[in-house]
């Protein structure tokens, strides 16, 4: 047998502990390389078959593990039946809640969606009346999975979210029934809800399947109806003492006509990056600023209210050519502002370019941000535009559901798991 392994300097992990490093190893490198044999699994984890073959039934009898199917061996056996994780095992929700539409996805237990639904809130609804058609639109997603237990949500939100208490804060400016709905929520499902800024769940998705894949520390800069940014440092995202990180909307620039105050963005980078600025500022060039109007692009998951009217301008200055570059440049220029600032700061050494117009504005955009940048900051910054735009949030939503549900059902793994899902 494998000797135990070490936890900390000068310190070994009790048999029971090592069990549970073991298994919970071996469900990491099922979620991330997919199906394995016995004999991969002891290749990769560097473990004794002895052990492997051990780890291979507690997971088993846990319901954590099945046999899958067989892998190409000559010999038929044990080693050549391929492992996979129990995908059913665990049910997630992800929930992105805007201004005018929530989006509820029902994923597994590996982040794979089972089902997606889109609910338009209308402007003139009641709180209660809202709350009532997104539980709506949550149930259906939840019976077209076929996943009426579901084991954790996610809920993705503008606004303040503090870390000590997890209560939704900024609500002077957000729509008073997110707040209600995250009550009912959490009063509802005796089930973990996961309450998170919107921004920090994009950059969970960018990290994780986006443009920041490469990268432990960078700046998600959101542009879509507003502005906001996201903090990773070493892997780790950071919220801030009060959840406030990244509320770069209230950042003081030059340019614009006033200053930002605590009640309110108007004077701040929002006045210069958020959606409406942007169509303006496309007037001001002689740009359509209806182009596209009404029509929410691929990425988007939002309803077309909720698409800001400021990805499709971007979009069309950027499929323009000559005729948009004297737009994108001067918009480029204000972002570069913001992401100044923030490289002042942080010397993140990566910039992503998020939200439906950060995506919108693609690689040509991005490459005018870097280009202003390197005028304004003598620190090497690599500037990108984001791979999910409006999709971020909702994926970032299942991305933290998924990490939380694995954390309890993997960390449990072996005498005793939990039998929750």
């Amino acid at each position: 047998m494998d000797a135990p392994r070490t936890v900390a300097a000068g310190r070994t992990a009790s048999p029971t502990t090592a069990r549970l490093i073991n298994d919970r190893l071996a469900l990491q490198l099922l979620q991330s390389e997919g199906p394995l044999t016995a004999g991969q699994l002891k290749a990769l984890t560097g473990l004794s078959r002895p052990t492997v073959a051990d780890l291979v039934e507690r997971l088993q009898e846990a319901g954590l593990i099945a046999v899958v199917g067989e892998s190409g061996a000559q010999r038929r056996g044990p080693n050549a039946r391929l492992y996979g994780i129990v995908a059913d095992r665990a049910h997630l929700v992800g929930l992105d809640l805007r201004t005018h539409s929530v989006t509820v996805a029902v994923a597994d237990l590996l982040g794979e969606v089972r089902a997606e639904r889109t609910v338009p809130i209308g402007p003139d609804g009641t709180p209660e009346a809202a709350v009532a058609a997104a539980l709506a639109g949550l149930d259906k997603a939840l019976a077209a999975a076929g996943a009426p237990h579901p084991h954790t949500l996610a809920v993705g939100a503008p606004g303040l979210v503090d870390p000590a208490t997890g209560r939704l804060g900024g609500t002077d400016w957000i729509p008073s029934w997110h707040v209600a709905l995250v009550g009912e929520l959490r009063a509802r499902r005796a089930v973990p809800v996961l309450l998170e800024n919107e921004v920090n769940l994009a950059a969970i998705a960018e990290r994780r399947d986006g443009a920041a894949r490469d990268h432990d520390t960078f700046v998600l800069l959101w542009l879509g109806h507003g502005t906001g940014a996201a903090v990773v440092l070493d892997g780790t995202l950071r919220r801030g003492a009060s959840g406030g990180t990244g509320e770069i909307g209230f950042l003081p620039v030059p340019g614009t006509a006033a200053l930002p105050s605590a009640s309110g963005c108007d004077g701040g980078f929002h006045s210069l990056a958020g959606s409406a600025a942007i169509c303006a500022l496309a007037a001001q060039h002689g740009l359509p600023t209806e182009a596209g109007a009404g029509s929410a692009s691929l990425d988007a998951p939002a309803s077309d209210a909720d698409a800001p009217p400021g990805e499709a301008v971007v979009r069309a200055a950027v499929a323009a050519g000559d005729t948009g570059a004297a737009f994108l440049d001067a918009l480029a220029a204000r972002i570069a502002l913001g992401v100044a600032a923030v490289c002042a700061v942080l010397d993140p050494g990566c910039v992503v370019l998020g939200g439906e117009i950060g995506s919108g504005g693609g690689d040509e955009l991005a490459g005018r941000v870097a280009g202003h940048l390197a005028r304004l900051s003598p620190l090497r910054t690599d500037v990108r535009a984001g791979a999910l735009g409006g999709r971020a949030v909702l994926r970032g939503a299942v991305l933290a559901a998924r990490d939380a549900a694995q954390d309890e059902l993997f960390g449990a793994a072996g005498p005793g798991v939990s039998s929750r899902s």
